[in-house]
């Protein structure tokens, strides 16, 4: 039986974004048990919404193989510190970029922020989200599905644009699918939609840019314990996260990290146009 933690979790609400220190229990970004082995030596990646929940874990991870990180986020400058000092304290260099990337020209300059920092940009992991739930059609208002899409896929699309010219051969994109693009979430109607169309935007991408040499692939996350989902989720649905699931349990961030480092690693030379399951035994079509 695996030590990790399993629902019931106490009944906890926080307002969006949430906090990870506010979390209970704490999240395992892999602080205590990554070890790395130079698959990412000298490589400088960008990662959107890496303040906390999977994006922490990924840039954690990267920064253990040998990576430099540009760690994107909205406004939770707390996280990102956390997120820096655990980047630093392995060996590496961290910038932070505060900012909307629903928000195109935010997007175009967090691009070159990245590239006046590291000169390259060999890995992006477009991974930043927003997601509420609602009960009904009714209670979805044009502004929130709107934000939806700008900060879900078309912060994808904007970002992607402009770092492509600055990505040689070998590099990778990888973007934070769910479970929810095959099964979505009634009550997520807003974000399992855009769900879908990541999936659908990595496929094609890949085609696109697979004569330049750079591979695009995406992560399809089942339920994982991050921030975003008592700031986002009514509190006795946050005390059973997980649990329907066939492992019982939602996934730690720090389980995710090592599909995105191999998807960024020259050990993955030749997948792209994937979309790798990490959902707990739930398939995915």
């Amino acid at each position: 039986m695996d030590s990790f933690p399993r629902p019931p979790f106490p009944k906890q609400q926080q307002p969006m974004p949430g906090k990870s220190a506010a979390m209970d229990p704490q999240p395992d970004y892999g602080e205590s048990s990554y070890k790395g082995s130079n698959r990412l030596q000298g490589k400088k990646a960008l990662i959107t919404g890496a303040d906390s929940g999977i994006g922490r874990a990924v840039a954690l991870a990267f920064a253990r193989e040998g990576a430099d990180v540009v760690v994107a986020y909205l406004d939770e400058h707390d996280d990102a510190n956390e997120t820096k000092r655990l980047v630093e304290s392995s060996g590496r260099k961290c910038v932070l970029v505060p900012g909307d990337v629903g928000d195109a020209a935010f997007c175009r300059n967090l691009v070159d922020k990245a590239v006046g920092a590291f000169g390259q940009i060999d890995v992006l992991v477009n991974n930043a989200a927003h997601q509420a739930t609602f009960e009904s059609l009714e209670d979805i208002s044009e502004d929130e599905w709107d934000k939806t899409f700008a900060v879900n896929i078309s912060a994808m699309f904007y970002i992607s644009k402009a770092a492509v010219p600055h990505m040689k051969e070998g590099a990778s994109i990888i973007n934070t699918a769910s479970v929810n693009a095959d099964a979505p979430n009634p009550e997520l109607l807003a974000y399992a939609t855009t769900k879908g169309a990541i999936q659908n935007f990595t496929g094609g991408l890949a085609q696109l840019l697979a004569e330049k040499g750079i591979r695009v692939n995406a992560v399809a996350p089942g339920p994982v314990w991050t921030p975003l989902i008592p700031s986002t989720m009514p509190p006795d649905k946050v005390s059973h996260f997980g649990e329907s699931v066939p492992m019982k349990r939602p996934a730690q961030p720090k389980e995710l990290a090592p599909v995105y480092v191999l998807l960024a690693s020259d050990q993955a030379s030749y997948v792209s146009g994937a979309t790798v399951a990490v959902t707990g035994g739930k398939p995915i079509i």
